[in-house]
């Protein structure tokens, strides 16, 4: 198979599947190599962004996916009947980012960053398939660890966990700190 209908398979493949693929996956699939498959997907993810079409290949850590540009939303939207679609809260918010950043950790360990139990925001990550349990640690009660997915990563547009915010940028400033500032203003 010659460069040009490997990557109109690699386009027909991504575009049927719909969910994220990884480099592995297209090489066992295609037969081809996968550093060839990945350098294959880097320079159809540069024609797509060259050409400007109304499609674009997502990279998530080694996993790609198809998907519309977001510039197109507001004329997609017109297609789709809008579905109640509650957002996190912030318990949610906030375990995800311990999780995101301290991966992978128990729930018995994000309680104790946040000072409160974590259930219902674990089983909402968990629902909303944003987190995943990734194995148990090898201690008394054998407590799950959680992690981030796949899904995060396209949720909140980044390719790998490396790409997120350094803790340092945050303000760490306590709420006791944040209401002593408003009050000596």
């Amino acid at each position: 198979m010659d460069k040009d209908e490997l990557k109109s398979a690699i386009e027909a493949i991504l575009f049927a599947w719909a969910d994220p693929l990884s480099a592995k996956d297209l090489s066992d699939i295609l037969g081809v190599g996968t550093k060839e498959i990945a350098s294959i997907l880097k320079e159809m993810i540069d024609e797509f962004n060259y050409n400007k079409r109304g499609i674009q290949i997502l990279q998530m850590n080694d996993h790609y996916q198809l998907s519309t540009r977001p510039e197109h939303h507001e004329h997609l939207q017109k297609l789709f009947v809008p579905r109640q679609n509650r957002g996190l809260t912030q318990a949610a918010l906030e375990t995800l980012a311990i999780i995101a950043y301290k991966q992978p950790i128990t729930k018995t360990e994000i309680e104790e960053i946040r000072g409160v139990k974590s259930d219902k925001a674990i089983g909402t990550l968990l629902e909303k398939e944003l987190i995943e349990e990734q194995g148990r640690l090898e201690k008394t009660g054998r407590p799950i660890l959680y992690g981030t997915t796949i899904n995060f990563l396209k949720v909140f547009s980044i390719k790998s966990l490396k790409e997120l915010p350094s803790i340092n940028d945050f303000d760490l400033s306590t709420n006791e700190d944040l209401v002593r500032d408003i009050y000596d203003k």
